[in-house]
């Protein structure tokens, strides 16, 4: 019996990510640009994220839906919380802007 070893991209974590949606302001945390970069080893899937600030009450389960949303890919998730750069509504795409009437 053969099995076919699925090949974890960095295009298909992203799209994973992208159906995370921030419960506070209702907007995927792409689009909001919280999502720094996403690397890939053999085992592991690493993400480097921030948060719109250091004291966001958020943060555990935005944690929690990420690695729920990734367990499927049945990797190590390691999540980097940064603050460097720090987050700026300037990050956030146009669309995310425009759905929170900053356009």
């Amino acid at each position: 019996m053969y099995y076919t070893v699925l090949m974890v991209t960095k295009e298909m974590v992203m799209n994973k990510l992208s159906l995370i949606v921030d419960p506070e302001l209702d907007i995927d945390i792409i689009s909001l640009g919280l999502i720094y970069d996403v690397a890939l080893t053999d085992e592991k899937i690493i993400v480097t994220m921030t948060l719109t600030t250091p004291g966001c009450p958020l943060a555990p389960i935005i944690d929690q839906m990420i690695r729920e949303t990734l367990v499927s890919y049945e990797m190590i998730v390691e999540l980097k919380l940064v603050w460097d750069p720090p987050w700026t509504s300037d990050m956030m795409s146009e669309e995310a802007r425009l759905q929170l009437g900053m356009i």
